[in-house]
Order: structure tokens, then C-alpha cells, then sequence
């Protein structure tokens, strides 16, 4: 038997999938004795469903809404009780008409308590860990070493840069004062959304460790048995889902950077049809207006395959190898047929993505190393979104709705630059239409030539002038 035989053969990958599920198992049990930023960094991990084996995404998604229960478990009304009398000088019982000691979930940073204010109003109380601010600076220090330590045995697998330019971000989110106004900014820039809600915050009942919002019901925008006993389409979920973060991305630029599944929930409407309750506004990140232009029009440049344009704005972000980047960005193989070709990756194109994040990882950690640092949350939240759309069963094509938030935002963005020399909102209105418009026609134009091409050389093959090879035959099926 071969070597290449062997590792594929049912007895090794039977061995190979124990040992991932031990490395996974152990994953979960050292972030959740830890909490805080281990926590966070597990729940990072769950994104990349599309590279890491299986054993490690089923084993680490505990962590999206049961992350840490081993602070309050041990006394949880002493401690909860400890920390309102530091904040607020009084315990929960004397600022709520009902407090509820037991949590009904846990984050990474803190565990959250159903309550009811003295008028009645149901809400959800987010209590940090009592320990977390004073472990915080340790455990950053921790990471540092130990991203050190792997970088010296592993010099390729240089992380440690990327700690250094996100514990300042990483430490807003011990202020939830913060985050109160995070998720106001959010509900004024998405309003225009009426399916996003985010839940109010109730100001006297919170401070930098305690924040008291609307209590929402709702199942995890992951949860596919939920949403249909609800009778919810998932299409249109998923649909909501990549409109109101592209919105972000492409436009407001004021970008949640932590969307995963537990802090995306789904509820019926008024209407009968899906709601999005945005949760924990801790971690955002603000993206510039020419670095988004650049981003709208690098979308654009891909989805129709126009090299030219994505090396002049993927050049715009700091990179050169804007192959690559594509790749990174849209984390799915960028050739021409094979990007709308199908919602989900194929085999043939998971693979392709598991060899590039191998065999070009130098590359990729110096196409990130380039990008405007921004850029490493945004494409977190990317990431996060293309996987919760996967694990829906991909039911629209992300890549072609973001693509059109794209050009409108780009379109708006640059619009506002004539609505400030003319005061013309119109124009502004008209341009947002016009670059839409050229961007449809340009797409439908592309996939109807590819149509016709496929169809001309079928028809050559069955008159017997042209050979029907295994290449023609891979060409027919993109």
C-alpha cells in the first residue's frame, strides 16, 4: 500500500478522527475552566467550519451560548450581590421588581439574568464576571507567550502581531457602557432594516459592569428545527442575515465583529416573517470611508471576474497579491463559472481552500499583515456570516447579494460627494440606481455568455467536431 493510500484508508482516518475529537474535547474544557478571552478565541474558531475537521466545529460551538459557568455556579447570588453593591450601591433585589440569580445564558465575558423593572418591563441583565477585569491584563500576557513560544517552534505560524493589534479593541468589551452605545448607534444606522431589532438599553439599571436591556425571545439564528416549528423561511433568514451586515460593511462602516450564532437570534414578526435580534454590542469596529470604497469596489471587481480592477483595489487596501486576497476575502475558490456556480463549496473546492491555507500560509499571514488592521475584524464578521449561511444549507448566493450591497454602498458613498457640490439628492438617488443597474446587466451579460459558450461546445461535441476530453468534460459541469 502507498503512503497516500495509507492516510486515506478507514482504519487511519478512524484514528485521525478520535485524535481530533481528544484535541477538540480539551479545546473546550481548558476555554471554558479559563473563560474570558479563551472563550472568545474558541468561538472564533467555530467560523472556519469550511477548513477545520468536523470533530472541532461540533465540540466548540458549546461555547456560543454556554461559555462559562464556573464563576457564579460557586455562589452566584454572593456574587452577583457583591458586584451591584460595588456599581450601584444597592443589590438586584432593591433595583428590580423581580431578579432571577439563576442565568439563562452565558458569553465569554459575563452571564445573563432575566429580570423585570419596577414597571413591570421584562429584561435581560448582562452581569460581568466579578474576576474578569482584574484577569484580563493576565490573560493577555498569557496568549502573548504563548503565541511566542509557538512562533518560536512554528516561525511561520506567526500570530502574536494580531494579539498585539486587537487587545485594545478586546478590552472596550469590559465596557458595557460601551456597548450600550454601540447598539444604540446600531439600531439608528440599521433602522431603514424593519426586520433588525436590537434590544433597548435601560441606562439607570446599568453601568461599566451591568447592562440592562429588552428582554427578546428567540430561537439562534443556527437553529433550524426552531425556525421551522415558527414556520420561518429559512431563505429569507439567511437573505436578512447578509443584507444587514453587508449594510455595515459596504456602508455605515460601524461593523459588528462578533455575529456569531448566539448573539444573532430569530423570532416571527408582525408580519408572519422573520425578525433578527442582534445581540452583545461589545466588540465593533469602524472601517473608513475610502478603505470601504476600496472593499465595495474589490466585491464588484470579483464577482465579475475583472482582474484589472481587483488589482487596483485590492492595491488600494495595502495588498499586492490580490489573487490571493480574493481567495481570503470570499474564502472560496475565485474562477470564473465556478463562484455562483453553487451556494455551497464542493468537495473539489473545500479542498482546494484546505491546500491554499496550507501550502500558501506564509502568504495569507502576510496578505493580513498588509491589510488596514480594521480589516481583521471585518473579516471575522465575514467569515462568521458565510458560516451561519453554510450551516443553513447556503439557501441564497452570498456572494452575489453582497456583491449588489456593495455597489449600492459604493454608489451612496459616492454620490454624497455630488450631494454636497450640488445639494442634489436626486443625483445622489439616480446614481445609486444607475451603478446597480450596469452591475446587473454586467452579471446577467457574464452568466448568459458562459451559457451560451457551454451550450456552443456541447452542440460541437454531439456533431463530432470537437473531442469530448476530461478537461471539456470539467469545463461543461462549471
Amino acid at each position: 500500500m502507498s503512503s497516500c493510500e495509507g492516510w486515506r484508508s478507514p482504519g487511519y482516518l478512524e484514528v485521525m478522527s478520535a485524535c481530533h475529537q481528544r484535541a477538540a474535547d480539551a479545546l473546550v474544557a481548558g476555554a471554558i475552566r479559563n473563560g474570558g478571552l479563551y472563550v472568545k478565541l474558541g468561538q472564533g474558531l467555530c467560523s472556519f467550519n469550511h477548513l477545520l475537521p468536523p470533530e472541532y466545529i461540533r465540540t466548540l460551538r458549546v461555547l456560543e451560548d454556554r461559555a462559562l459557568t464556573r464563576g457564579f455556579q460557586e455562589n452566584p447570588l454572593l456574587q452577583v450581590d457583591e458586584l451591584f453593591l460595588e456599581d450601584f450601591q444597592a443589590p438586584p433585589h432593591k433595583l428590580f421588581l423581580e431578579f432571577d440569580y439563576q442565568p439563562i445564558a452565558a458569553a465569554s465575558l459575563a452571564q445573563v439574568h432575566r429580570a423585570r423593572l419596577h414597571d413591570g418591563t421584562a429584561v435581560a441583565v448582562k452581569v460581568q464576571y466579578i474576576d474578569l477585569r482584574d484577569r484580563f491584563d493576565g490573560d493577555i500576557h498569557t496568549l502573548e507567550l504563548l503565541l511566542q513560544l509557538v512562533e518560536l517552534m512554528h516561525p511561520s505560524f506567526g500570530f502574536s502581531w494580531v494579539l498585539q493589534d486587537l487587545k485594545g479593541t478586546l478590552a472596550q468589551e469590559l465596557d458595557f457602557e460601551n456597548e450600550g452605545r454601540n447598539a444604540e448607534r446600531c439600531a439608528r444606522e440599521l433602522q431603514h432594516f424593519r426586520y433588525v431589532v436590537v434590544p433597548r438599553v435601560h441606562w439607570d439599571t446599568s453601568s461599566k459592569r451591568v447592562l440592562t436591556a429588552e428582554f427578546c425571545e428567540g430561537c439562534k439564528v443556527n437553529d433550524l428545527e426552531a425556525i421551522k416549528s415558527m414556520g420561518l423561511a429559512v431563505k429569507d433568514i439567511a437573505e436578512k442575515l447578509i443584507q444587514a451586515f453587508a449594510e455595515q460593511i459596504f456602508y455605515t462602516g460601524f461593523i459588528h465583529s462578533d455575529p456569531h450564532p448566539g448573539n444573532v437570534l430569530v423570532r416571527k414578526g408582525p408580519d408572519g416573517k422573520a425578525q433578527l435580534v442582534l445581540l452583545d454590542h461589545g466588540l465593533y469596529q469602524f472601517l473608513d470611508e475610502k478603505d470601504r470604497a476600496a472593499l465595495c469596489q474589490l466585491w464588484r471587481a470579483i464577482i465579475l471576474r475583472d482582474d484589472a480592477a481587483m488589482k487596483t483595489h485590492a492595491e488600494a487596501l495595502g495588498v499586492r497579491d490580490y489573487f490571493l486576497f480574493s481567495e481570503v476575502l470570499m474564502q472560496r475558490p475565485v474562477r470564473l463559472g465556478q463562484l455562483w456556480r453553487s451556494h455551497l463549496l464542493s468537495r473539489e473546492e473545500a479542498a482546494y481552500m484546505q491546500n491554499m491555507a496550507q501550502e500558501h500560509f506564509e502568504d495569507i499571514m502576510g496578505v493580513l499583515k498588509a491589510l488596514p488592521r480594521p480589516m481583521l475584524l471585518v473579516l471575522r464578521n465575514i467569515n462568521t456570516v458565510r458560516a451561519i449561511n453554510t450551516t443553513l444549507g447556503a439557501p441564497v448566493d452570498r456572494y452575489f447579494l453582497m456583491a449588489k450591497s456593495a455597489v449600492r454602498g459604493w454608489s451612496r458613498l459616492a454620490g454624497a460627494v455630488y450631494q454636497n457640490i450640488y445639494g442634489a439628492s436626486l443625483l445622489r438617488h439616480i446614481k445609486v440606481l444607475w451603478e446597480t443597474f450596469k452591475f446587473e446587466v454586467a452579471l446577467r451579460l457574464e452568466t448568459l455568455s458562459m451559457r451560451l459558450t457551454a451550450l456552443l461546445v456541447r452542440l460541437l461535441v454531439r456533431l463530432g467536431l470537437l473531442p469530448e476530453t476530461q478537461g471539456l468534460s470539467e469545463f461543461l459541469e462549471t
